[in-house]
């Protein structure tokens, strides 16, 4: 037993949330470029009311620590969001690369 642990690879999980960000139409480029750049990825888009769209998909919550702060940046305050947690994923393999070398780093000192 105690060779398959060590022989084992671990894997970092995160966890992944649905977002739905309402904001005129106008930004909807900005934003499904923003969301790509957080690694998440747009389920779909609806119509909202007075020139709103609402767009809907996933990203992971690492990525959305300050998101209130650019939400407004990107949409002059326009914008909002909410967030329900979805789903645990694996973290990338150079995210968790660079994960082991933070740790390991950090224990060295």
């Amino acid at each position: 037993m105690v060779d398959h642990v060590k022989q084992a690879t671990p894997v970092i999980l995160e966890p992944i949330v649905n977002i739905s960000i309402t904001t005129p139409g106008a930004f909807m480029g900005d934003l499904s470029g923003d969301l790509s750049g957080k690694r998440g990825h747009i389920s779909g888009t609806d119509s909202g009311r007075n020139n709103q769209i609402i767009i809907k998909g996933e990203v992971p919550l690492a990525e959305l620590q300050s998101y209130g702060t650019e939400l407004q940046a990107i949409t002059g305050g326009e914008g909002n969001y909410s967030i329900e947690f979805s789903h645990y994923e694996a973290v990338p393999a150079n995210i968790q690369q660079q994960l082991k070398q933070e740790s390991k780093s950090n224990s060295d000192h």
